[in-house]
Protein backbone atom coordinates (compact mmCIF):
# COMPACT_ATOMS: atom_id res chain seq x y z
CA UNK A 1 0.00 0.00 0.00
CA UNK A 2 1.20 3.40 -0.91
CA UNK A 3 0.39 6.74 0.96
CA UNK A 4 0.88 10.33 -0.46
CA UNK A 5 0.45 13.06 1.65
CA UNK A 6 -0.12 16.21 0.68
CA UNK A 7 -0.12 19.14 3.26
CA UNK A 8 -1.42 22.39 2.15
CA UNK A 9 -3.32 25.75 2.89
CA UNK A 10 -6.89 25.25 1.67
CA UNK A 11 -9.47 23.06 3.06
CA UNK A 12 -12.23 24.37 0.51
CA UNK A 13 -10.16 23.39 -2.49
CA UNK A 14 -9.39 19.70 -0.78
CA UNK A 15 -13.01 19.15 0.19
CA UNK A 16 -13.87 20.54 -3.64
CA UNK A 17 -11.59 18.06 -5.14
CA UNK A 18 -13.12 15.27 -3.63
CA UNK A 19 -16.69 17.03 -4.62
CA UNK A 20 -16.23 16.80 -7.83
CA UNK A 21 -15.22 13.38 -8.18
CA UNK A 22 -18.75 12.26 -6.71
CA UNK A 23 -20.58 14.90 -8.93
CA UNK A 24 -18.61 12.93 -11.67
CA UNK A 25 -20.62 10.04 -10.09
CA UNK A 26 -16.47 8.60 -9.46
CA UNK A 27 -16.79 9.21 -5.88
CA UNK A 28 -18.37 8.15 -2.48
CA UNK A 29 -18.14 9.10 1.39
CA UNK A 30 -17.33 5.93 3.02
CA UNK A 31 -17.48 7.93 6.72
CA UNK A 32 -16.55 10.43 8.69
CA UNK A 33 -15.53 11.63 11.98
CA UNK A 34 -16.98 14.99 14.07
CA UNK A 35 -18.53 16.12 10.68
CA UNK A 36 -21.91 15.61 10.58
CA UNK A 37 -22.77 14.10 6.88
CA UNK A 38 -26.37 15.06 4.89
CA UNK A 39 -28.83 11.52 4.91
CA UNK A 40 -29.41 12.48 1.40
CA UNK A 41 -25.35 12.22 0.60
CA UNK A 42 -25.35 15.48 -1.48
CA UNK A 43 -22.08 17.12 0.18
CA UNK A 44 -22.66 21.05 0.62
CA UNK A 45 -18.97 22.06 0.59
CA UNK A 46 -19.47 25.15 2.14
CA UNK A 47 -21.39 23.06 5.07
CA UNK A 48 -18.47 20.77 5.26
CA UNK A 49 -15.94 23.63 5.56
CA UNK A 50 -17.87 25.12 8.75
CA UNK A 51 -18.10 21.63 10.42
CA UNK A 52 -14.44 21.71 10.45
CA UNK A 53 -13.87 25.20 11.26
CA UNK A 54 -16.03 24.34 14.70
CA UNK A 55 -12.64 22.38 15.40
CA UNK A 56 -10.76 24.20 14.53
CA UNK A 57 -9.48 27.51 16.40
CA UNK A 58 -10.47 31.31 14.61
CA UNK A 59 -6.77 32.74 14.66
CA UNK A 60 -3.01 30.60 14.59
CA UNK A 61 0.21 30.36 12.65
CA UNK A 62 -0.13 27.05 11.12
CA UNK A 63 -0.05 28.57 7.52
CA UNK A 64 -0.82 24.58 6.18
CA UNK A 65 -3.51 23.05 8.14
CA UNK A 66 -4.33 20.88 5.74
CA UNK A 67 -3.30 17.18 5.31
CA UNK A 68 -5.08 15.80 1.75
CA UNK A 69 -4.09 11.55 2.19
CA UNK A 70 -4.49 8.82 -0.32
CA UNK A 71 -4.32 5.21 0.43
CA UNK A 72 -3.11 3.08 -2.78
CA UNK A 73 -3.86 -0.27 -2.43
CA UNK A 74 -2.36 -2.88 -4.76
CA UNK A 75 -4.52 -3.51 -7.73
CA UNK A 76 -4.55 -6.81 -6.90
CA UNK A 77 -6.17 -6.11 -3.86
CA UNK A 78 -9.90 -6.56 -3.97
CA UNK A 79 -11.81 -4.23 -0.80
CA UNK A 80 -15.05 -3.74 0.23
CA UNK A 81 -15.56 -0.32 1.46
CA UNK A 82 -16.30 -0.96 4.58
CA UNK A 83 -12.77 -2.78 4.48
CA UNK A 84 -10.83 0.45 2.96
CA UNK A 85 -13.09 2.62 6.15
CA UNK A 86 -11.54 0.24 8.83
CA UNK A 87 -7.99 0.65 7.07
CA UNK A 88 -8.48 4.14 7.03
CA UNK A 89 -9.71 4.46 10.27
CA UNK A 90 -6.85 2.23 12.05
CA UNK A 91 -4.07 4.57 9.75
CA UNK A 92 -5.17 7.85 11.08
CA UNK A 93 -4.89 6.19 14.68
CA UNK A 94 -1.65 5.25 14.12
CA UNK A 95 -0.35 8.57 12.61
CA UNK A 96 -1.98 10.42 15.79
CA UNK A 97 -4.85 11.97 13.94
CA UNK A 98 -7.60 9.69 14.72
CA UNK A 99 -9.25 12.01 16.95
CA UNK A 100 -9.03 14.93 14.72
CA UNK A 101 -12.27 16.23 12.07
CA UNK A 102 -11.66 14.15 8.83
CA UNK A 103 -14.21 12.54 6.12
CA UNK A 104 -12.95 9.36 4.13
CA UNK A 105 -13.85 9.27 0.42
CA UNK A 106 -13.30 6.25 -2.31
CA UNK A 107 -12.29 6.65 -5.62
CA UNK A 108 -13.11 4.93 -9.00
CA UNK A 109 -11.60 7.22 -11.45
CA UNK A 110 -9.62 4.87 -12.23
CA UNK A 111 -9.72 0.76 -12.57
CA UNK A 112 -7.43 0.47 -9.00
CA UNK A 113 -9.82 2.12 -6.60
CA UNK A 114 -8.30 3.90 -3.86
CA UNK A 115 -8.94 6.18 -0.21
CA UNK A 116 -8.45 10.03 0.24
CA UNK A 117 -8.49 11.38 3.34
CA UNK A 118 -9.05 14.89 4.21
CA UNK A 119 -8.13 16.19 7.48
CA UNK A 120 -6.42 19.10 9.94
CA UNK A 121 -2.95 19.12 11.54
CA UNK A 122 -4.54 21.68 14.12
CA UNK A 123 -6.18 21.13 17.19
CA UNK A 124 -8.79 23.15 19.03
CA UNK A 125 -6.40 24.85 21.40
CA UNK A 126 -4.57 25.69 18.38
CA UNK A 127 -1.87 23.43 18.81
CA UNK A 128 0.23 21.74 15.86
CA UNK A 129 0.19 17.98 15.95
CA UNK A 130 3.44 15.81 15.71
CA UNK A 131 4.43 16.26 11.85
CA UNK A 132 8.07 15.07 12.53
CA UNK A 133 9.24 12.36 10.83
CA UNK A 134 5.57 12.10 8.47
CA UNK A 135 6.28 10.39 6.00
CA UNK A 136 8.66 7.99 7.76
CA UNK A 137 5.98 7.09 9.97
CA UNK A 138 3.22 6.44 7.39
CA UNK A 139 5.55 4.38 5.61
CA UNK A 140 6.21 2.44 8.66
CA UNK A 141 2.12 2.42 9.07
CA UNK A 142 0.99 1.12 5.67
CA UNK A 143 3.27 -1.92 5.99
CA UNK A 144 2.14 -2.96 9.03
CA UNK A 145 -1.37 -2.95 7.90
CA UNK A 146 -0.14 -5.02 4.87
CA UNK A 147 1.20 -7.89 7.08
CA UNK A 148 -2.21 -7.21 9.11
CA UNK A 149 -4.39 -6.99 6.58
CA UNK A 150 -2.77 -9.94 4.32
CA UNK A 151 -2.23 -7.13 1.35
CA UNK A 152 0.35 -7.07 -1.12
CA UNK A 153 3.04 -5.13 -0.60
CA UNK A 154 2.75 -2.16 -3.20
CA UNK A 155 5.58 -0.18 -3.97
CA UNK A 156 6.22 3.35 -5.97
CA UNK A 157 6.97 3.02 -9.46
CA UNK A 158 10.49 3.56 -9.96
CA UNK A 159 11.60 6.05 -13.41
CA UNK A 160 14.87 4.30 -15.04
CA UNK A 161 16.53 5.78 -18.46
CA UNK A 162 15.36 2.73 -19.57
CA UNK A 163 11.65 2.84 -18.95
CA UNK A 164 9.59 3.33 -22.46
CA UNK A 165 7.94 6.84 -22.41
CA UNK A 166 4.53 5.90 -23.86
CA UNK A 167 1.25 8.36 -24.80
CA UNK A 168 -1.15 8.98 -22.00
CA UNK A 169 -3.83 6.09 -21.75
CA UNK A 170 -7.31 8.61 -20.99
CA UNK A 171 -8.64 5.20 -18.76
CA UNK A 172 -5.56 4.91 -16.96
CA UNK A 173 -3.90 7.54 -13.76
CA UNK A 174 -4.00 10.28 -16.21
CA UNK A 175 -1.99 12.60 -12.97
CA UNK A 176 0.98 9.55 -12.69
CA UNK A 177 1.12 9.26 -16.22
CA UNK A 178 1.36 12.69 -16.81
CA UNK A 179 4.27 12.75 -13.85
CA UNK A 180 6.27 9.87 -15.49
CA UNK A 181 6.03 11.43 -18.68
CA UNK A 182 7.32 14.84 -17.83
CA UNK A 183 9.71 13.36 -15.37
CA UNK A 184 11.16 11.55 -18.24
CA UNK A 185 11.13 13.59 -20.77
CA UNK A 186 13.20 15.87 -18.54
CA UNK A 187 15.96 13.07 -17.60
CA UNK A 188 16.78 12.57 -21.42
CA UNK A 189 16.24 15.24 -24.13
CA UNK A 190 18.10 18.59 -24.17
CA UNK A 191 15.63 21.88 -24.67
CA UNK A 192 16.38 25.43 -24.66
CA UNK A 193 12.79 27.52 -25.02
CA UNK A 194 9.33 26.60 -23.76
CA UNK A 195 8.18 25.67 -27.34
CA UNK A 196 10.98 22.94 -27.76
CA UNK A 197 9.71 21.20 -24.37
CA UNK A 198 5.91 21.50 -25.44
CA UNK A 199 7.20 19.92 -29.16
CA UNK A 200 8.46 16.94 -26.99
CA UNK A 201 5.85 16.62 -24.87
CA UNK A 202 3.30 16.99 -27.73
CA UNK A 203 4.55 13.42 -28.90
CA UNK A 204 3.30 12.13 -25.62
CA UNK A 205 -0.54 14.05 -25.24
CA UNK A 206 1.37 16.21 -23.05
CA UNK A 207 1.49 20.19 -22.83
CA UNK A 208 2.61 22.26 -20.70
CA UNK A 209 1.58 26.06 -19.79
CA UNK A 210 3.31 29.43 -18.17
CA UNK A 211 0.81 31.29 -15.64
CA UNK A 212 2.45 34.11 -14.46
CA UNK A 213 0.82 37.04 -12.22
CA UNK A 214 0.38 37.75 -8.67
CA UNK A 215 -1.06 36.32 -5.46
CA UNK A 216 -1.45 38.89 -2.01
CA UNK A 217 1.08 40.99 -3.28
CA UNK A 218 3.74 38.25 -4.19
CA UNK A 219 4.22 37.92 -8.08
CA UNK A 220 4.58 34.50 -9.24
CA UNK A 221 5.68 32.25 -11.85
CA UNK A 222 4.12 28.84 -12.68
CA UNK A 223 3.94 25.85 -14.69
CA UNK A 224 0.76 24.14 -15.50
CA UNK A 225 0.59 20.72 -16.99
CA UNK A 226 -1.95 19.47 -19.41
CA UNK A 227 -3.39 15.92 -20.46
CA UNK A 228 -4.69 16.38 -23.90
CA UNK A 229 -5.35 13.53 -26.45
CA UNK A 230 -4.40 13.22 -30.26
CA UNK A 231 -6.00 16.46 -31.52
CA UNK A 232 -4.61 19.02 -28.25
CA UNK A 233 -7.64 19.13 -26.57
CA UNK A 234 -7.86 19.22 -23.31
CA UNK A 235 -9.48 15.49 -21.64
CA UNK A 236 -8.64 15.90 -17.65
CA UNK A 237 -8.32 18.68 -15.29
CA UNK A 238 -5.10 20.66 -15.19
CA UNK A 239 -2.12 19.75 -12.78
CA UNK A 240 -0.02 22.60 -11.30
CA UNK A 241 3.70 21.58 -11.41
CA UNK A 242 3.76 21.40 -7.66
CA UNK A 243 1.34 18.52 -7.73
CA UNK A 244 3.46 16.62 -10.07
CA UNK A 245 7.33 17.05 -8.48
CA UNK A 246 9.48 19.35 -8.13
CA UNK A 247 10.95 17.92 -11.29
CA UNK A 248 7.98 19.59 -13.13
CA UNK A 249 8.71 23.23 -11.51
CA UNK A 250 9.26 26.63 -13.02
CA UNK A 251 12.70 26.94 -11.91
CA UNK A 252 13.34 23.29 -12.38
CA UNK A 253 12.28 23.31 -16.21
CA UNK A 254 14.34 27.04 -16.40
CA UNK A 255 17.19 25.60 -15.27
CA UNK A 256 17.05 22.93 -17.42
CA UNK A 257 17.10 25.56 -20.22
CA UNK A 258 20.05 26.90 -18.84
CA UNK A 259 22.34 23.71 -19.17
CA UNK A 260 21.07 22.83 -22.66
CA UNK A 261 22.81 25.46 -24.14
CA UNK A 262 26.30 24.18 -23.06
CA UNK A 263 25.32 20.56 -23.93
CA UNK A 264 23.33 21.00 -27.35
CA UNK A 265 25.41 20.33 -30.80
CA UNK A 266 22.98 21.06 -33.33
CA UNK A 267 25.79 19.89 -36.10
CA UNK A 268 24.56 16.10 -35.84
CA UNK A 269 20.71 17.05 -36.42
CA UNK A 270 21.60 19.60 -39.02
CA UNK A 271 23.81 17.12 -41.57
CA UNK A 272 20.94 14.92 -41.44
CA UNK A 273 18.09 17.13 -41.98
CA UNK A 274 20.15 18.99 -45.16
CA UNK A 275 20.49 15.89 -46.80
CA UNK A 276 16.68 14.80 -46.03
CA UNK A 277 15.95 18.20 -47.17
CA UNK A 278 17.45 17.70 -50.87
CA UNK A 279 16.50 14.92 -51.74
CA UNK A 280 12.54 14.54 -50.71
CA UNK A 281 10.12 15.81 -53.05
CA UNK A 282 7.31 16.95 -50.95
CA UNK A 283 6.15 17.44 -47.06
CA UNK A 284 4.58 13.81 -46.70
CA UNK A 285 7.92 12.76 -47.87
CA UNK A 286 9.96 14.81 -46.10
CA UNK A 287 8.40 13.77 -43.15
CA UNK A 288 8.31 10.02 -43.98
CA UNK A 289 12.52 10.30 -44.24
CA UNK A 290 12.98 12.06 -41.40
CA UNK A 291 11.22 9.85 -39.04
CA UNK A 292 13.00 6.87 -40.84
CA UNK A 293 16.02 8.46 -39.79
CA UNK A 294 14.65 8.58 -36.21
CA UNK A 295 13.67 12.41 -36.45
CA UNK A 296 10.23 13.78 -35.48
CA UNK A 297 8.67 17.18 -36.76
CA UNK A 298 6.91 18.70 -34.78
CA UNK A 299 4.64 21.49 -37.40
CA UNK A 300 2.16 24.65 -36.54
CA UNK A 301 0.27 26.18 -38.72
CA UNK A 302 -2.12 29.72 -39.02
CA UNK A 303 -6.04 28.97 -39.51
CA UNK A 304 -5.02 29.43 -43.35
CA UNK A 305 -2.57 26.24 -43.28
CA UNK A 306 0.41 28.55 -43.15
CA UNK A 307 3.15 27.25 -40.94
CA UNK A 308 4.48 29.47 -38.88
CA UNK A 309 6.51 26.90 -36.58
CA UNK A 310 8.56 24.06 -36.65
CA UNK A 311 10.19 21.94 -34.65
CA UNK A 312 12.69 18.98 -34.71
CA UNK A 313 12.94 16.22 -32.42
CA UNK A 314 16.23 14.20 -32.48
CA UNK A 315 15.67 10.64 -31.06
CA UNK A 316 19.58 10.09 -31.77
CA UNK A 317 20.89 13.29 -30.01
CA UNK A 318 17.86 13.61 -27.36
CA UNK A 319 17.75 17.09 -28.35
CA UNK A 320 14.54 19.20 -29.53
CA UNK A 321 15.60 22.23 -32.09
CA UNK A 322 13.35 24.97 -33.30
CA UNK A 323 14.26 25.15 -37.00
CA UNK A 324 15.60 28.97 -36.25
CA UNK A 325 18.22 27.56 -34.54
CA UNK A 326 19.41 24.64 -37.27
CA UNK A 327 19.64 27.54 -39.45
CA UNK A 328 17.98 30.32 -41.95
CA UNK A 329 16.74 27.52 -44.27
CA UNK A 330 15.16 25.21 -42.02
CA UNK A 331 12.87 27.95 -40.26
CA UNK A 332 9.01 28.09 -40.64
CA UNK A 333 9.02 30.36 -43.25
CA UNK A 334 11.79 28.58 -45.85
CA UNK A 335 9.83 25.19 -45.20
CA UNK A 336 6.78 26.72 -46.09
CA UNK A 337 7.68 27.86 -49.14
CA UNK A 338 9.52 24.71 -49.81
CA UNK A 339 6.92 22.60 -49.00
CA UNK A 340 3.65 24.46 -48.43
CA UNK A 341 3.48 27.23 -51.25
CA UNK A 342 1.69 26.58 -54.61
CA UNK A 343 2.28 29.92 -55.42
CA UNK A 344 6.48 28.84 -56.51
CA UNK A 345 5.52 25.64 -58.50
CA UNK A 346 4.94 25.96 -62.17
CA UNK A 347 2.30 25.35 -64.36
CA UNK A 348 5.02 23.52 -66.61
CA UNK A 349 7.13 21.31 -64.06
CA UNK A 350 6.29 18.53 -61.57
CA UNK A 351 5.12 19.35 -58.34
CA UNK A 352 9.10 19.08 -57.14
CA UNK A 353 10.43 21.06 -54.50
CA UNK A 354 13.61 22.64 -55.54
CA UNK A 355 16.68 20.92 -54.40
CA UNK A 356 18.77 22.92 -51.86
CA UNK A 357 22.79 22.94 -52.19
CA UNK A 358 23.88 20.81 -48.93
CA UNK A 359 26.95 21.88 -47.69
CA UNK A 360 29.80 19.04 -46.66
CA UNK A 361 30.05 18.70 -42.88
CA UNK A 362 32.22 16.40 -41.58
CA UNK A 363 31.07 13.51 -39.65
CA UNK A 364 30.81 14.18 -35.61
CA UNK A 365 30.12 12.58 -32.48
CA UNK A 366 26.36 12.35 -31.45
CA UNK A 367 25.89 14.32 -28.26
CA UNK A 368 23.68 12.06 -26.13
CA UNK A 369 23.95 13.88 -22.64
CA UNK A 370 21.07 14.70 -20.81
CA UNK A 371 20.40 16.23 -17.43
CA UNK A 372 20.50 12.95 -15.47
CA UNK A 373 23.80 11.42 -14.47
CA UNK A 374 22.34 7.88 -15.83
CA UNK A 375 21.86 8.25 -19.98
CA UNK A 376 20.23 6.24 -22.04
CA UNK A 377 21.96 4.20 -24.81
CA UNK A 378 21.41 6.33 -27.91
CA UNK A 379 22.46 3.62 -30.18
CA UNK A 380 19.00 1.60 -29.33
CA UNK A 381 15.59 3.24 -30.20
CA UNK A 382 13.77 4.52 -26.97
CA UNK A 383 10.34 3.17 -26.04
CA UNK A 384 9.04 6.48 -26.68
CA UNK A 385 10.50 6.68 -30.40
CA UNK A 386 7.82 4.23 -31.79
CA UNK A 387 4.64 6.36 -29.90
CA UNK A 388 5.83 9.26 -31.63
CA UNK A 389 4.02 10.71 -34.27
CA UNK A 390 4.95 12.33 -38.04
CA UNK A 391 2.58 15.32 -38.00
CA UNK A 392 1.42 17.49 -35.29
CA UNK A 393 -1.65 19.66 -35.71
CA UNK A 394 -1.96 23.47 -34.59
CA UNK A 395 -1.17 23.51 -30.74
CA UNK A 396 -3.88 25.53 -29.64
CA UNK A 397 -3.24 27.55 -26.36
CA UNK A 398 -5.99 26.51 -23.80
CA UNK A 399 -6.80 28.47 -21.35
CA UNK A 400 -5.12 29.23 -18.43
CA UNK A 401 -5.27 27.64 -14.77
CA UNK A 402 -5.17 29.95 -12.42
CA UNK A 403 -4.64 27.79 -8.62
CA UNK A 404 -2.49 28.77 -5.73
CA UNK A 405 -4.19 26.08 -3.99
CA UNK A 406 -2.62 22.39 -3.55
CA UNK A 407 -5.59 20.65 -5.61
CA UNK A 408 -7.30 21.31 -9.36
CA UNK A 409 -10.27 22.78 -9.25
CA UNK A 410 -10.66 26.53 -9.52
CA UNK A 411 -11.30 28.36 -6.14
CA UNK A 412 -12.94 31.73 -6.00
CA UNK A 413 -10.61 34.57 -6.79
CA UNK A 414 -8.13 32.82 -8.77
CA UNK A 415 -8.05 34.47 -11.76
CA UNK A 416 -4.95 36.39 -10.82
CA UNK A 417 -2.56 34.66 -13.02
CA UNK A 418 -2.32 35.68 -16.68
CA UNK A 419 -1.76 33.30 -18.92
CA UNK A 420 2.93 33.35 -19.92
CA UNK A 421 4.19 32.52 -23.16
CA UNK A 422 3.54 29.14 -24.84
CA UNK A 423 5.83 29.34 -28.42
CA UNK A 424 8.62 30.71 -29.45
CA UNK A 425 8.67 34.41 -29.87
CA UNK A 426 9.95 34.07 -33.29
CA UNK A 427 7.03 32.45 -34.21
CA UNK A 428 4.54 33.95 -32.62
CA UNK A 429 5.70 37.43 -33.62
CA UNK A 430 5.78 35.77 -37.95
CA UNK A 431 1.95 34.93 -37.27
CA UNK A 432 0.90 38.17 -36.09
CA UNK A 433 2.96 40.03 -39.20
CA UNK A 434 1.24 37.23 -41.40
CA UNK A 435 -2.18 38.05 -40.01
CA UNK A 436 -1.46 41.71 -40.35
CA UNK A 437 -0.86 41.29 -44.25
CA UNK A 438 -4.79 40.54 -43.72
CA UNK A 439 -5.79 43.49 -43.37
CA UNK A 440 -7.08 46.61 -46.04
CA UNK A 441 -4.61 49.11 -47.25
CA UNK A 442 -0.99 49.22 -46.58
CA UNK A 443 1.01 50.60 -43.35
CA UNK A 444 2.44 53.89 -44.40
CA UNK A 445 5.92 55.07 -42.68
CA UNK A 446 6.46 58.87 -42.63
Amino acid sequence: MVAKISIGSSLYGALAYNGEKMNREEGRVLGANKIILPADGQIDIARMVENFNLFMPKTGRTKKPVLHISLNPHPDDKLSEQQYEIIAREYLDKLGFGEQPFIIYKHMDIDRHHIHIVTVNVNEQGKRLNLDFLFRRSKRITTELEEKYNLHKAQREKISPDTPIIKLDPSGDIKRQVANTVKMVGMRYNFQAIGEYNAILSLYNVRCEQTDGRVNGREYHGLVYFATDDSGKTIATPFKASRLGKFASRTAIDGRFERAKDKIDITPTKRKVAYIMAHSTDKADFIAKLKERNIDIVLRYTEGGRIYGVTFIDHNTMTVLNGSRLGKEFSANAINERFNNPANTHSDTPDVATPIVVPPIEPTPEDSHSDNTQEPDNNQPSGGQQQSTSTQQHITVAQSVSDFGDYDLPIPGLDLFQQGQSFNPDEEDFRRRMQRKKKKGPRHRF
